[in-house]
């Protein structure tokens, strides 16, 4: 409550500085309106001009839609389009809580995220959580590149959030929402019951509670020239653990497919893991008796605890956002601008509190004396052997998990702080400028704990004192004794393992930072007579110039360190940017030509971490033969350069020794060996080499050495690697859409539309190792492959790692390879049915998008996957199913003031790879599975009433997955969506029926 009292005071505060007297309070005429619409800003351009109609498909949701749906985080807006593969960051546990997005599933990396028209920030350090919710006027989602005119990181698409920027007055939001789900016994709790897991309660449950208050504030002084907004928000969100549902009351395990289901297990009991090292029953595992008669049991799984039951499905997390909005227009040609964000979130992942198996600390085991008070007489001899009730320490293994202990929390906080200013006017007659910038700084401090191995010894290391156990080390530092040989000891409590702990937290901290400076100047060339003779307007033209510059410091404190390694870092990369767009209408109002219309635009791009220029450009027609049918279809190069961290794990060189079993593909193969009748020694026989000759040439191998042993590698230290030392290009996509818009005059308020897209990315930049390039020019005999041997004079690929060789060494390490592909329909109809004036209206709102090829080719030498018929699974990860929608119904009355609106989601159905019937895929006859290979079609219905009780007062209720669907079980559910509890979470509703109650007071 007092996060909530704090806010309150806030508000009122606030609301006592902005508020005007209730007979000045603005309003906004329609005719007001009509005119600050005249001139449109369509994301995708940087020239606004009237009647502007998109060449690419834009997708894009209200204000009104976020609203009904009862969203509290951005991601909750955007999970629920076609187009975007849904990835719920702020919940799953092994996430870092922040917040991004991927269309196409192309990669977060591939999806540009602006703030009206502008950066958000840094690829590296992108959070969406910045974004206050409450403020959102429209999201808008375009499909392709936008490279040309926004430059890089544009190739799936953008995403611009577009704020409302003319809010006045006082305006509180309040939303709660909560869960109300019915568990019943199903497949995993039939499982689960063989290890005794305990399971959630039958019947209909209520968790998972989220409150969000929001205030927002808006002035207007000097006549209006002066525009003020401000706002602040706080966010808290309860945890749900997996064990709350029946669909997660244990990690489903199939070892074998098709084969039975298992659990998986953990020997952290609470009943306590102990396995002597020496004496008699060295390596046997046991347990504490329940009973508590200090007795030993084997271990079995009927002792095994479940390892993930406290994972969090929905993160316990707390967020505040704050910043403002300031406009002031000194004249036509000048007004000053500035933006500024701020937020805050922290949450947790809960790991269950235990003391680890020595093998997780290091090589060293835990020792415990023989007369240790804890043991029973029975339980010394069984550990100690003949030394039992002697003081001599003998080597253990001990695993614990503690009884009524709070988790041990890896902890994240995200704040950012995003800040942009400018000036923007016009001047000379049909012209305009904007020049600003962007300062977005994300911070991201994640902090974890581990366990003092010394402490623990010492806490072992027990005597009595007064009849009472004590550390034989004394009470100096704290330490209390450790008492692993009962189940459930009272003894093993918070106090204890804070002691176990301590010292051990430490910190590793990531900043990424955005510089960015952008000058536009676009202008109407039609007032300078520049104009189409069959065209009413003229050609419009803007030009861009741009620095960017992205920074990355990482660092950590020395208990971090010591326990997780690694080291710092302080990263740049800049880039120097110049566009030109261009809009030519070129018949406009003519037969068969209402609109005709070219637009282009081009870039050039120059990198400091890279000594080439790089272009993109755009292309697009526009063409509406009658006012009824629009035509377009656009087609751009669209570039990602790689990040600050790409850029740097490409040039940073290291070497190193390869481990595993690697054989110079040019070196003879061992085919068998024999025995050499003279020395009676096994000698090996070998055959011809993996690579043929000319792949061998193309190594730089020279002939007369192809299949001698020399080149074999040495079998104590292996063959060298180096890792790094490219210079990583930008990948390059071709993206292309081409559709229709159909606008019929004889059916008012419909608006139908179809696109093609076509999205194919050259050069996809990641991390290969020595094994692709080695196995490719192997199979190819091709350059791409080939060149990463750097051989030393004698052909060899051995050097010392040590010496910064120069040659002999295979390459490895960040760089370019090859193709990804997404390709697909989008379609989207809005109709407005009027009802008559005393009934009120429908409005109906479809999207829905069709996948006809998603995939890529790894190399030049493996083939095309395409997992665009809904394939999960090995090759196609967490993929999008080849069909989905979503269609909201809205009635309304003529008044406004009721509003309901039914939302149907269509998610299509998935099929594991294993069952594809595509090798490419791994869908072979041995491979075909006839379990969990299929996910059914999916439809979700959401409920939302919304009452508008007068012009200051309005509140909805909505309830998303009305039918409280559970979602579909998958068993070993980590290898696909990197989640345990057995479902693809991020796709589906797994916590089942959502009820959000939320309200607004605006005055």
């Amino acid at each position: 409550m007092r996060t909530i009292d704090k806010l309150l005071v806030t508000t009122s505060c606030l609301a006592a500085l902005f508020a005007a007297p209730a007979m000045a309070q603005d309003t906004t005429p329609a005719d007001q309106t009509a005119a600050a619409s005249d001139t449109i800003v369509v994301t995708g351009s940087r020239i606004s001009r009237p009647n502007v109609t998109a060449a690419a498909p834009i997708t894009s949701v209200t204000s009104e839609a976020i609203k009904l749906q009862g969203a509290v985080n951005v991601e909750d807006v955007l999970n629920r389009l076609p187009q975007v593969a849904p990835d719920s960051q702020q919940n799953y546990q092994d996430s870092d809580g922040r917040q991004r997005v991927k269309l196409r599933n192309l990669g977060f990396e591939r999806t540009l995220v602006l703030v009206d028209g502008k950066r958000l920030g840094t690829m590296n350090g992108e959070d969406l959580g910045i974004i206050p919710t409450a403020l959102i006027k429209r999201t808008d989602v375009l499909t392709g590149g936008a490279s040309a005119v926004y430059g890089s990181d544009a190739v799936a698409g953008v995403i611009n959030f577009v704020m409302d920027r003319d809010f006045t007055g006082v305006r509180l939001d309040g939303n709660y929402n909560f869960y109300v789900h019915q568990n019943t016994p199903g497949l995993v709790s039939q499982v689960a019951s063989n290890y005794n897991f305990a399971q959630p309660a039958r019947g209909l449950g209520v968790d998972g509670g989220r409150a969000d208050l929001a205030l927002t504030v808006g002035k207007k002084l000097f006549d209006d020239r002066l525009h003020l907004q401000a706002y602040v928000n706080y966010r808290q969100g309860d945890l749900v653990p997996y064990s709350a549902r029946e669909t997660s009351g244990c990690q489903l395990i199939q070892s074998v497919k098709d084969g039975p289901l298992s659990c998986s297990t953990s020997t952290y009991t609470k009943t306590g893991y102990v396995s002597p090292l020496s004496g008699p029953n060295s390596g046997n595992a046991y347990v504490n008796n329940p009973d508590g008669s200090r007795s030993f049991l084997p271990y079995s799984t009927a002792q095994a605890a479940n390892p993930y039951d406290g994972y969090s499905f929905q993160r316990d997390s707390h967020r505040w956002n704050a910043g403002g909005f300031a406009q002031f227009e000194i004249s036509d040609a000048a007004t000053l601008y500035t933006d500024a964000m701020w937020f805050r979130d922290k949450s947790a992942n809960g790991f269950p509190a235990r003391v680890f198996s020595y093998t997780a600390l290091g090589d060293t085991p835990y020792t415990v004396k023989c007369n240790n008070p804890f043991m029973s007489a029975s339980q010394s001899q069984a550990i100690c052997g003949t030394a039992a009730g002697t003081a001599n320490a003998v080597p253990v293994d001990l695993r614990y998990r503690f009884s009524g202990v709070p988790d041990q929390d890896d902890t994240y906080i995200n704040q950012g702080l995003r800040i942009s200013s400018g000036v923007r006017g016009n001047f000379a007659e049909g012209w305009s400028y904007d020049v600003g910038g962007v300062y977005a700084r994300n911070r991201q401090d994640y902090t974890t704990g581990a366990l003092d191995f010394s402490r623990v010894n010492k806490s072992l290391d027990t005597t009595l004192v007064n009849g009472v156990a004590t550390c034989a080390s004394g009470t100096a530092d704290g330490c209390l004794p450790f008492d692993p040989f009962s189940a459930y000891s009272t003894t093993n409590n918070a106090a204890l393992y804070n002691y176990l702990t301590q010292g051990t937290y430490g910190t590793s901290t990531t900043i990424n930072t955005l510089y960015q400076g952008v000058a536009t100047v676009q202008g109407d060339l039609g007032k300078m007579g520049i104009t189409s003779p069959w065209a009413e307007q003229g050609v419009a033209v803007a030009f861009s110039a741009e620095y960017r510059e992205d920074k990355l410091e990482s660092y950590a404190d020395s208990v971090f360190r010591s326990f997780n390694g690694g080291s710092d870092a302080n990263l740049s990369q800049h880039v120097w940017e110049g566009m030109a767009e261009l809009q030519a209408p070129i018949v406009q109002h003519k037969p068969f030509a209402e609109t005709l219309q070219f637009n282009g635009a081009f870039r050039l791009s120059k990198y400091n971490t890279n000594p080439k220029t790089f272009s993109t450009w755009k292309t697009e027609l526009v063409w509406a033969p009658v006012r009824d049918i629009t035509f377009r279809g656009s087609v751009n190069r669209a570039q990602r350069a790689p990040t600050v961290v790409e850029a740097n794990q490409g040039a940073n060189i290291s070497y190193g020794r390869i481990t595993t079993a690697y054989s110079d593909p040019c070196a003879p193969t061992l085919v068998s060996t024999t025995v050499d009748p003279k020395t009676g020694q096994q000698v090996p026989v070998y055959g011809a080499p993996q690579a043929s000759r000319a792949a061998c040439r193309a190594t730089g191998l020279a002939d007369n050495l192809y299949g001698s042993t020399t080149l074999l590698c040495p079998t104590d230290v292996g063959c060298t690697y180096r890792s790094g030392g490219f210079t990583v290009d930008p990948e390059t996509a071709y993206t292309k859409t081409f559709g229709v818009v159909l606008r019929p005059r004889f059916l008012p308020g419909l608006t139908l539309s179809a696109d093609r897209y076509l999205i194919d990315l050259n050069n996809s930049i990641g991390f290969n190792d020595y094994s692709y390039f080695s196995a490719g020019c192997a199979q190819t005999a091709s350059d791409f492959f080939c060149k990463a041997f750097v051989r030393n004079a004698d052909g060899t690929l051995f050097s010392n790692p040590n010496t910064n060789p120069t040659t002999g060494f295979i390459r490895q390490g960040t760089t370019n390879y090859y193709k990804s592909k997404a390709h697909g329909w989008d379609f989207q109809a809005q109709y407005a049915l009027r009802l008559g004036d005393r009934v009120g209206r429908l409005d109906f709102d479809f999207n829905g998008s069709l996948s006809t090829l998603l995939g890529g080719q790894d190399s030049p030498i493996l083939p095309v996957k395409d997992c665009s018929d809904g394939y999960f699974g090995d090759n196609c990860g967490q993929f999008i199913p080849r069909w989905s929608h979503t269609l909201r119904t809205t009635y309304s009355t003529p008044d406004r003031k009721l509003l309901v609106s039914l939302n149907w989601r269509y998610l299509g159905p998935l099929t594991n790879t294993t069952n594809s019937g595509d090798p490419a895929l791994g869908g072979t006859a041995a491979n075909a599975r006839t379990t969990f290979y299929r996910i059914a079609p999916y439809n979700y219905f959401d409920l939302a009433v919304g009452f508008r009780v007068n012009e200051i007062y309005s509140f909805r209720v909505s309830a998303n997955n009305l039918l409280d669907k559970d979602p579909p079980i998958l068993a070993n559910s980590y290898n696909y969506g990197l989640s345990r509890n057995n479902t693809l979470s991020a796709r589906y509703d797994s916590l089942g029926r959502q009820v959000a109650v939320s309200a607004t007071v605006q005055f």
